[in-house]
């Protein structure tokens, strides 16, 4: 069991002993048709915005795996549709000074309670400095998937799969929303409105392409708000998503005038591209409860994060 167990943020690298664990989080790539002498000549071909150096690097370190997790030498040869893994590396990949705790783990299912700033899933400019990364190398266990997300400015619950055999029981139920969701949330007050409420809408990709906007037609997302205290002026709010849209939560509450406190996204976009760590989202993954679909025991798993 590693509950309760910190995860460091300057961990060290993968086990170098298990391939499994070597080849978690990296892309994956079949090498396509061509008349190339190496696999690095392939690799340069299909990524002409990488030098030759940083692939020869990139093997040099072990960090370019073939099917079985094993690295590949700078010489070996190309072969069509051979399947290749390499690591997506960021230049000087600032180290976040936050930690995640390990709440629950056993031989099926991790649950980590994340901090504010750090993404879930490699992304953009972030690769080892996320949580999966971070886990894998803790554990060890390189068979770890996110059975779903949340956003990198939120805090609170993330649940893994730890194994493959059982991890479709268990997506299945996030998939058939069989999964109670509660978060937290501070954000001015909304005194004109009922509560508890339901906010419905069709929530799909705006400007810029990492934001999400509200349209016209079908509904796609759904929320539950409710208030938990009614401070002054800010209110501590309820929220229940039965649907899982990217940044559902702070859209819907934006939408209904009380945008989350300190988000950078919504209502509108702020300047400036540098993380506030003073500042963080207001936004806490504080419950999450489920019948586990092997026990059909209920299982409920709380943040000791607060807001």
């Amino acid at each position: 069991m590693l509950t309760g167990h910190v995860v460091p943020h300057n961990s060290g690298m993968a086990n170098r002993s298990n391939p499994q664990a070597d080849r978690a989080g990296a892309s994956t790539l079949h090498l396509p048709e061509g008349n190339w002498n190496s696999v690095l000549d392939c690799l340069c071909a299909h990524f002409p915005h990488i030098p030759s150096e940083v692939w020869r690097d990139r093997f040099a370190r072990g960090r370019v795996l073939d099917a079985d997790g094993r690295p590949l030498h700078v010489s070996a040869a190309y072969r069509r549709h051979l399947e290749v893994h390499y690591f997506r590396e960021v230049a000087q990949e600032a180290e976040l000074p936050f930690e995640a705790c390990v709440l629950h783990a056993d031989a099926d299912l991790l649950v980590a309670d994340k901090p504010h700033f750090l993404a879930v899933m490699p992304a953009g400019r972030f690769v080892e400095q996320t949580l999966l990364r971070r886990l894998i190398r803790q554990t060890g266990n390189g068979h770890l998937v996110p059975l779903h997300r949340i956003d990198r400015l939120t805090a609170g619950l993330v649940l893994f799969s730890t194994n493959p055999a059982t991890r479709s029981r268990y997506q299945s139920l996030f998939r058939e929303q069989q999964v109670d969701k509660y978060y937290e949330a501070l954000a001015p007050a909304l005194p004109q409105l009922g509560f508890p409420l339901v906010h419905r809408s069709r929530l799909l990709a705006g400007e810029p392409f990492f934001r999400m906007a509200e349209c016209n037609g079908p509904a796609n997302s759904e929320t539950r708000v409710d208030v938990v205290d009614r401070g002054c002026p800010i209110w501590r709010y309820a929220l229940s998503p039965v649907s899982g849209r990217k940044h559902q939560l702070r859209v819907h509450m934006a939408s209904l005038g009380a945008p989350i406190l300190n988000d950078p996204l919504y209502p509108e976009l702020a300047s400036g591209e540098e993380d506030d760590f003073d500042a963080p989202l207001k936004l806490l993954a504080k419950r999450i409860a489920f019948t586990d679909p092997l026990s059909g025991q209920t299982r409920r798993f709380e943040s000791r994060l607060t807001l």
